[in-house]
């Protein structure tokens, strides 16, 4: 066995395999694949090998159609056979809401160039005869679904990288994984010590204790999992073509043929999470034993949804475990904190997923960042507020909505709330409806009395509508409070500090008492964040950004730290709150006891101000559009300071609103937001955050990429639309329609309560954007008149915001 690598790879199954194959495919060899028994140990032997492309991301759902798109290649380059069998699959409704999620992801697959259709029922029966159409409404047909040989698509993988001369070496137990001064990596075996530039955890059913080999703790939980394989079918063997697969939500079950008879696998509300305490190093190519009676329930509607299974006898039951992440995305990319470690783990679809995880994993290490974004699985997406019985709850609950309806505006609610504010019984004793985000609690909106304290899940507008309205108004027409917890914040200080921002970010840092918004871009010029830059003093500069982002940010400053600059998260011990609306500026002078005139506060300044005996920094911008202040202090002096501030507006009509709000009130701006209008997908030049980089700077990351868009401008730009919407809005990814033709699509949208339009903002191409250009946006199944509008709907001029 070799002592060194550039990359050593743990696992092997589909997914180290699929790491191995693809950092071959980017040009790197030195690379070893490590397995402690055999390659397919694990979850990979025993899995059923379907594999589809729908997923509620759209880049998600991408990878997966590359992953499928894969198999034909590997076997032309193997000679080996992955089994393939293309039988197309269809996902039916048997209720509204169901249909309409249906309808709407048939709409993300417009634009994606994916050929998806929606089925009637009668279409179902004709194309999968064995399921009772009895109360179906209909269903997604996608052609690309199927199943494999996963052992057989495994082995090919494998062959592959040795083709192009990786290594892999089985029977080799990873005892120690040890960091080295130098960055690289000491990986123990029982054969010997490997020292690698990178370590790939791939060890999926083991994730967890390789990853303590390191330290570290990876969110992730197997679940136990079964399927039963029934005896032959008449109905099945005497057909002249394979029978689809079927999947049906309202049964939590998957169904495909399998041989000359049929395979259903279940995700029962029953489940049990598998080896709480560990995963046996042992454990390997066993089965669980067989437990029928936790799917008792499961199997009597699959009978009544397949009648064809009652009379069919069960020729295997196959119950094994799979890993899970809390939110059933895997957990890919380079671990935050920790120099050349890289996840690759829970990836529950290996064979939907591993293809498009080996591929974006090898572009991240070998060019610095993947093709497309993919913050869905990025393991930065969590963060150290994560901890093991959380995990199982969430993975739990993940498993039970398996095959539930995704909706927009749904808050799930196990595993909550974990973090909290110390304004969250301020806000709790108001009525609060709460969300959640990166694992801290934040308010929706607030209930109406004699109203329940839950926003019901749809598609359409909830029950929350005419309250966020309320809460709108109440901010355009006086004034409203709302937390600023949910921004993640950052302070920057030292000699370097500014010259190191200056180089990180691509606008220039403002001078001191002044602050300033920008981007963030990748080497290629994506949009890694949008930031305020707020310079409190000379090598002393604040970042916000998005609350949910800290992990992914932090990883990219200490990743590119100099010496003289200290980078701290203070996320969640700088707290405070947002004022906005036309009495802002009276409830502060109140609060301060100061002179905030626009000449002692203009607009886009920061000063450190006190509230009555409370240290704050005030700063002159709001998110909402408005006259507005963000007011920042210590943890410790949050709930002093709301009082201070409610007792000052009490006289102007102060009143708190929720980000449901929030959200509607920066629509009538076109303000954009982290990972719908601003995300590693897109660049400054197309979404307009090119005013906001100083392309006079002689250096900074991603410079030659913004020049060059600038000097060659995008295909596509965004822009707003007002939409002749009815009882539904345009939430994201929509396609946008010119006649017949999909011209682009939507990147969010909503209700713009205190103007009273339905708004979308998109991507177009160029060329077509103008003011009164009419398109049409599809929402639900229904195209509606969509009309290009490029001025705010609120404070055109921006004399309010700025005066």
């Amino acid at each position: 066995m070799k002592t060194h690598a550039r990359v050593v790879v743990i696992g092997g199954g589909v997914v180290g395999c699929s790491v191995l194959y693809h950092l071959t495919r980017m040009g790197w060899s030195d690379i070893v694949l490590l397995e402690r028994s055999e390659l397919t140990s694990g979850s990979t032997w025993h899995a059923a090998g379907g594999f589809h492309t729908l997923n509620s991301d759209t880049n998600m759902a991408a990878l997966q159609g590359y992953t499928i798109r894969l198999y034909r290649e590997l076997e032309e380059i193997t000679g080996m056979s992955c089994g393939l069998h293309h039988v197309g699959g269809v996902t039916i409704a048997d209720n509204r809401d169901r249909m309409d999620m249906l309808i709407a992801e048939r709409a993300k697959h417009r634009y994606m160039g994916l050929e998806t259709e929606i089925l009637s029922p009668e279409e179902i029966a004709q194309v999968a005869p064995v399921t009772n159409v009895e109360g179906i409404l209909g269903g997604l047909y996608d052609p690309l679904d199927g199943h494999l040989d996963p052992s057989g698509t495994t082995h090919a993988y494998a062959r592959a990288a040795r083709m192009a001369g990786a290594g892999i070496e089985t029977h080799c137990m990873v005892q120690q994984t040890n960091p080295r001064a130098d960055g690289t990596w000491e990986v123990v075996t029982d054969k010997g010590t490997i020292v690698a530039e990178h370590v790939v955890n791939a060890a999926g059913l083991w994730a967890r204790e390789v990853a303590a080999m390191a330290g570290l703790y990876l969110p992730l939980h197997p679940m136990e999992h079964q399927y039963l394989v029934t005896d032959d079918l008449p109905e099945i063997y005497e057909r002249e073509a394979e029978h689809p697969h079927v999947m049906d939500p309202a049964g939590e079950s998957y169904l495909r043929q399998e041989g000359r008879g049929m395979c259903i696998g279940f995700y029962e509300q029953t489940c049990r999470p598998w080896a709480v305490g560990g995963t046996p190093w042992s454990f390997g190519h066993e089965l669980l034993p067989d437990d029928l009676d936790k799917i008792t329930d499961s199997v009597a509607f699959a009978y009544r949804r397949f009648p064809v299974l009652e009379q069919a006898g069960v020729k295997s039951v196959i119950h094994g475990p799979f890993t899970f992440a809390p939110d059933g995305n895997p957990l890919v990319g380079p671990v935050p904190g920790m120099r050349g470690y890289w996840s690759a783990c829970a990836v529950m679809a290996g064979f939907s997923q591993g293809g498009g995880v080996g591929k974006s994993l090898a572009e991240w290490m070998v060019e610095g960042e993947p093709e497309t974004d993919v913050f869905a699985m990025d393991v930065a997406r969590f963060g150290n507020w994560t901890g093991p019985d959380w995990t199982r709850l969430k993975v739990t609950e993940n498993y039970q909505r398996r095959f539930s309806i995704s909706y927009p505006n749904e808050e799930l609610p196990v595993g909550r709330p974990l973090e909290t504010t110390p304004a969250y019984g301020l806000w709790d004793a108001q009525r609060a409806v709460f969300g959640a985000a990166y694992g801290m609690e934040h308010v929706n909106y607030f209930a109406p009395q004699g109203e329940a304290c839950f926003e019901v899940p749809s598609f359409r507008r909830s029950n929350a509508f005419a309250a966020v309205g309320a809460e709108a108004c109440a901010v355009r027409l006086a004034v409203g409070i709302n937390e600023i917890h949910n921004f993640g914040k950052y302070l920057v200080t030292g000699p370097r500090a500014v010259d190191w921002l200056n180089r990180i970010m691509a606008n220039r840092v403002p001078e001191p008492g002044r602050m300033t918004l920008t981007a963030m871009l990748s080497p290629k010029g994506k949009i890694i964040g949008d930031f305020t830059m707020m310079r409190l003093d000379v090598d002393k500069v604040q970042l916000t950004a998005s609350f949910s982002a800290q992990a992914f940010h932090m990883r990219w400053f200490l990743a590119h730290q100099e010496g003289g600059v200290t980078i701290k998260n203070r996320s969640k011990k700088l707290l405070g709150f947002q004022i906005a609306g036309p009495q802002a500026r009276a409830v502060l002078s109140a609060a301060t006891g100061s002179n905030c005139s626009n000449s002692v506060i203009p607009f886009l300044s920061v000063r450190q101000m006190a509230v009555r005996h409370i240290p704050v920094t005030v700063a002159r911008v709001s998110y909402t559009g408005d006259l507005g202040y963000e007011v920042y202090c210590h943890r410790e002096h949050q709930v002093a300071l709301y009082r201070m501030l409610s007792e000052a507006g009490t006289e102007h009509g102060l009143r708190p609103f929720g980000m449901r709000a929030m959200m509607s009130l920066r629509l009538e701006k076109s303000f954009g937001s982290w990972m719908a209008e601003y995300r590693p997908d897109y660049t400054p030049a197309e979404t307009g955050l090119d005013r906001f980089v100083s392309f006079g700077k002689s250096d900074f990351i991603g410079r030659d990429a913004a020049m060059a868009a600038r000097e060659a401008p995008p295909a596509r730009r965004l822009t707003s639309f007002l939409v002749d919407a009815d009882d539904a809005d345009v939430v994201a990814y929509e396609p946008i329609f010119d006649g017949a033709d999909v011209v682009g699509f939507c990147t969010s949208g909503g209700y713009a309560h205190f103007s009273g339009k339905s708004v979308a903002i998109g991507f177009l191409p160029r060329e077509r954007i103008a003011d009164g250009a009419a398109f049409d946006i599809e929402i639900l199944g229904q195209r509606r008149r969509a009309i290009v509008h490029q001025t705010p709907l609120f404070d055109a001029d921006a004399s309010r915001m700025r005066g």
